[in-house]
């Protein structure tokens, strides 16, 4: 069948996670961070996805708002900065405000010109993800913003992926699901969707049961590879 849905995952995907801490080193006065923001930022994130696979394997769920901050305490504790005061509070008041990546508003305007439904399906808290979506300025360009709290557990539980089902009554193969994590893409693939990764830093496929259908390296390709697959 022909795409008619395009969905994102939102923070690495559509949102660039290592804003936050990128923007606070540059800030007059963090110069600790300054010097290691790149690493405290990939720590940020790794953890962040621990932290929701193994509460979502334990069966212990919490809202992405807590994850994300319990991920900072440990990095910026790895780091050897403070885990309280003005620069955690920063850097978590600039998680609000991720930028997006600068091919995301044309892409997705691009694909409601084609008549599209599209949406975001993420593990981020619904006041977390309207944060976001505001600030990146493209609520006008989405159908809608999915989040896991409604069935609480993270991905890649299969309930999160039938959000998407339920929300637009369309059949999985009508769905192409965009992810900047292998592994959501991958069990995305598994759950029956055409999936396209986001492999922006070339890493290698994850060694999973299911891989992505596609591999691109940025967003700009969405709509030509909709075409292509349709």
């Amino acid at each position: 069948m022909p795409i008619t849905t395009c969905i994102f995952d939102a923070y690495g995907t559509l949102f660039d996670v290592t804003a936050a801490a990128r923007q606070a080193a540059n800030e007059p006065g963090n110069d600790d961070l300054a010097r290691v923001w790149p690493s405290l930022a990939t720590n940020w994130r790794n953890k962040q996805l621990n932290y929701t696979w193994l509460r979502a394997i334990t069966g212990v769920h919490c809202d992405f708002w807590q994850v994300t901050q319990e991920a900072l305490d440990w990095s910026l504790a790895a780091e050897g900065l403070p885990t309280e005061g003005a620069l955690r509070k920063r850097l978590l008041a600039l998680y609000w405000e991720l930028s997006a990546f600068a091919e995301v508003p044309a892409m997705l305007r691009a694909l409601k010109d084609m008549g599209m439904n599209t949406a975001i399906l993420s593990n981020g808290s619904p006041a977390m993800l309207d944060g976001a979506v505001q600030s990146a300025g493209v609520g006008d360009v989405l159908d809608d913003v999915l989040s896991v709290e409604s069935v609480g557990i993270f991905k890649p539980d299969a309930r999160v992926y039938e959000l998407v089902e339920k929300r637009f009554a369309c059949a999985r193969d009508e769905v192409l699901f965009v992810s900047s994590n292998g592994w959501d893409a991958g069990a995305a693939t598994g759950f029956g969707f055409t999936t396209a990764w986001v492999n922006r830093g070339n890493d290698p496929v994850d060694r999973l049961p299911w891989t992505p259908e596609h591999i691109l390296t940025d967003l700009s390709q969405i709509p030509t590879l909709v075409q292509e697959i349709s």
